[in-house]
C-alpha cells in the first residue's frame, strides 16, 4: 500500500529500429552514486523482450498536459498501435542509447539495464542511468529545475492525481525560526 506511486513513461526501440512506450508506475530510484533506477514489468508484456533484449530504455516524467498519453500508453499494446504516431508524441534522440527520448517529457532519463530480477508477477529491471535530460523553460536563473511547474501526476488505485502545493521542504522541521 505504497500509494501514490510516480507514473512514468518509458520508450524503447526495438533491435529493428521500432520505438514503443509502456507506462510503468512501479518505478524508482534506487541509488545515487552510481546513479540508477528501476522499473518492474511482467514478462507477458510486449515491452518485455524488447527491454530484454535490448537493455535500454529511457524513464520520461509525465505531466498534467501528458495524462492522457500516460494513460493510452498503460493500456494499448504496442503489438497493436504506434504509440508515437497515434498520440502525436515526438521522439528524439538519446545521447547513450537508441530508445527515444518523448520530446514533451520535461524529464527524460536515459537508462541500461544492469541487472533483471525475476520476483513473481513482475520482473524487476535494475538500471544505471547514462544521461538526464531537462526541458530548459522549467530551469531558472540558478539553474534549479522546477518540476512543479510542469504539473507532474501520480498513481493511486486506477486513478492519475495532479500533485498539489508544498507543504513543506527538506530540512523545514529542524531549522530555527526568526524567534
Amino acid at each position: 500500500m505504497l500509494y501514490p506511486l510516480p507514473v512514468v513513461m518509458v520508450s524503447m526501440a526495438d533491435a529493428e529500429g521500432r520505438y514503443n512506450i509502456i507506462t510503468i508506475a512501479w518505478a524508482g530510484t534506487v541509488c545515487t552514486n552510481p546513479s540508477m533506477v528501476s522499473i518492474s514489468v511482467r514478462p507477458e508484456r510486449y515491452s518485455y523482450p524488447i527491454l530484454k533484449e535490448t537493455g535500454e530504455f529511457v524513464v520520461n516524467l509525465t505531466t498534467k498536459k501528458l495524462a492522457y498519453a500516460t494513460d493510452f500508453c498503460g493500456v494499448k499494446s504496442g503489438r497493436e498501435v504506434d504509440k508515437f504516431s497515434v498520440l502525436g508524441l515526438t521522439p528524439a534522440a538519446a545521447d547513450q542509447v537508441k530508445a527515444p527520448l518523448i520530446q514533451e517529457s520535461p524529464v527524460n532519463i536515459e537508462c541500461r539495464v544492469k541487472e533483471i530480477l525475476p520476483l513473481g508477477s513482475h520482473h524487476l529491471f535494475l538500471a544505471q542511468v547514462t544521461a538526464v535530460h531537462a526541458d530548459q523553460q522549467y530551469m531558472d536563473e540558478k539553474r534549479k529545475f522546477h518540476l512543479e511547474k510542469a504539473e507532474p501526476i501520480v498513481y493511486s488505485h486506477g486513478t492519475y492525481y495532479a500533485c498539489g502545493e508544498p507543504v513543506g521542504s527538506f530540512g523545514y522541521s529542524v531549522k530555527k525560526s526568526g524567534r
